[in-house]
């Protein structure tokens, strides 16, 4: 997916790389970043809510039978590919090539932030979500990170970031569903 993304940004002239700056704040900014994330994941597994129980069966059919065998260096390798691709695809190309696109006829607000950053964000964040269509619930959910990973973007200026908090979220989550319970579903450990 990176590949894709720098070759589409090649093709229209939109540089995922461009705000891509790697340093140790970007490092420490994007792992504290993945404490809420972190708290979403629990309290899915933990209440007794429909769509909580709806993201809890994709992960019982879908995310524990694909990763169950995976050792944690290569659940590591999935997740910063996982991370680095969507991210320089979502946020470095779809998200900044809106941005530019709006910001040629869309007005500053009162804050000096275009109208158009807020739009690109919700767009790339539902378009996240539904390439992400699983059931409804997980739709949401993936909606709600990459509207959160999409303002990090934008509030940083910095790419590194986002693709930071996804490498990191998704390692520590497939590390959580996965841990010691890899004979039962995730499912069946929620009743607990």
């Amino acid at each position: 997916m990176a590949f894709l993304a720098v070759l589409l940004g090649w093709m229209f002239s939109q540089s995922p790389l461009e705000t891509l700056q790697i340093n140790s704040s970007a490092l420490g900014l994007g792992i504290l970043a993945v404490l809420p994330l972190l708290g979403l994941l629990l309290a899915c597994e933990h209440v007794p809510w429909r769509p909580a129980q709806e993201v809890r069966r994709v992960l019982d059919d879908l995310i524990l039978p694909m990763f169950k065998d995976c050792t944690w260096v290569e659940l590591a390798a999935i997740s910063f590919l996982a991370g680095l691709g969507e991210e320089l695809l979502f946020r470095g190309v779809f998200q900044t090539a809106l941005v530019e696109w709006t910001g040629d006829f869309l007005p500053h607000s009162p804050t000096g932030a275009m109208v158009g950053d807020w739009i690109a964000l919700l767009a790339v964040a539902i378009l996240f979500g539904l390439l992400h269509a699983v059931n409804i619930a997980y739709v949401v959910l993936a909606t709600l990170m990459g509207l959160y990973l999409g303002w990090l973007w934008m509030a940083t200026g910095n790419l590194a970031v986002p693709i930071v908090t996804h490498a990191v979220y998704d390692f520590l989550a497939l590390g959580y569903i996965l841990r010691g319970h890899r004979g039962e579903t995730y499912t069946q450990r929620g009743r607990e």
